[in-house]
């Protein structure tokens, strides 16, 4: 039930471009071409890489400003995986991210402002400002949250994916994680149940070839991750993540099965990221040869060398989009530095869904029994 994909058929220079260390992709080809995308699409697939490009940038500048405050975790080098996604999705269809998700509020239609906010802390963003980088939470967009703990998100998707089960709906749920997260026993457990009950969840893998500052080759016994799908009889696929348009495709295969067939899809897409685990990492477990071949692969600028080879988007063009979507980062920290800091007093009240009797709503200061 496994098979891989390579990227959708180069755009010109795609072929002449280095290639990122990590997992490769060069397998079986897909039995078809991907379908083309008109010009107005591929330059707004662009300007949303570039958009999570410059957010991130900005997020990782802030972080070393002390503006936030915690973990923090950046989508760079993923755009077009982030992106790809996102576009097999309908809005109402659900999504479960891991910690590494501010890309994907962003291509859910979440604003750059709200998102900006959350990071700050501050009482303006899409979690109140109590949920910070790695909780984005919107239920309006249907983001049912980016998890702090590897796998936490798993099992609350094929939940919810039970949940649209049974109540009879077409809506499809969407659970992204990273590659280390495969050898854990939440995600064993849930592509089992998905696939005994039949449920419409699309597991997505990112495998950016290391787990923090491992390779996925020195801690898994089978290095490619979307065979672990034929365990549980779930079809599965292996995508180049730095093709927007191959991921988009192939999401799209399994998010449309998952909701004609009511049956789980394991994908897996290849996406080496930029920079370390965090942004206090500083990768000094990558050589200075692997550092320059990726950047050389850097999705953000061959996607440009693309469309620019298309006659799609020329150099000057391009310098007003980056300008444009600069223009509104630079408004998303303004909002979020002018944005208050969430009342103590609200600490306690999104534990509960429902009013709880007896709720415990104590702070750490406070004496255990009243006075």
């Amino acid at each position: 039930m496994a098979e891989t994909v390579q990227a959708a058929p180069a755009r010109s220079r795609r072929a002449r471009g280095a290639k990122a260390p990590g997992p490769k992709t060069d397998a079986a080809a897909p039995e078809a071409a991907s379908p083309a995308a008109d010009a107005g699409t591929l330059v707004g697939y662009y300007r949303q890489m570039l958009l999570i490009r410059r957010f991130e940038e900005r997020a990782a500048r802030a972080y070393t400003e002390a503006k936030i405050g915690g973990y923090c975790h950046l989508n760079l080098g993923e755009e077009a995986t982030v992106v790809g996604l996102m576009a097999a999705l309908r809005p109402t269809d659900y999504l479960f991210t891991n910690y590494r998700e501010h890309g994907y509020a962003l291509a859910k239609g979440i604003g750059a402002e709200r998102v900006m906010a959350e990071l700050y802390g501050r009482s303006t963003g899409v979690s109140k400002g109590w949920g910070g980088s790695m909780h984005l939470f919107d239920a309006e967009a249907r983001l049912l949250g980016g998890y702090g703990i590897v796998g936490g998100q798993v099992p609350l998707a094929a939940g919810a994916a039970l949940a649209v089960s049974y109540k009879g709906g077409d809506e499809v749920v969407m659970c992204q994680m990273g590659d280390g997260t495969t050898a854990i026993g939440a995600f064993h457990e849930s592509l089992n149940i998905a696939a005994l009950w039949n449920l419409p969840v699309v597991f997505v893998v990112i495998n950016n070839g290391l787990g923090m500052g491992t390779t996925v080759e020195n801690s898994a016994a089978e290095p490619e991750l979307y065979r672990r799908g034929a365990a549980y009889r779930t079809e599965s696929l292996r995508v180049d993540g730095t093709d927007v348009l191959a991921v988009r495709d192939a999401a799209r295969t399994a998010v449309e099965r998952a909701r004609a067939e009511s049956r789980p899809y394991l994908l897996e897409t290849v996406s080496p990221r930029l920079k370390g685990h965090s942004v206090v990492d500083p990768a000094r477990y990558r050589s200075k040869e692997e550092k320059e071949a990726l950047k050389a692969a850097d999705p953000l600028a061959r996607m440009a060398l693309d469309l620019e080879d298309a006659g799609i988007l020329s150099a000057d063009d391009r310098d007003r989009l980056d300008a444009e979507v600069t223009a509104e980062i630079d408004a998303a920290a303004a909002f979020a530095d002018d944005s208050p800091a969430p009342d103590v007093s609200t600490l306690f009240d999104y534990t509960y869904a429902t009013p709880v009797p007896g709720e415990l709503r104590r702070l750490p200061a406070d004496p255990v029994f009243g006075s």
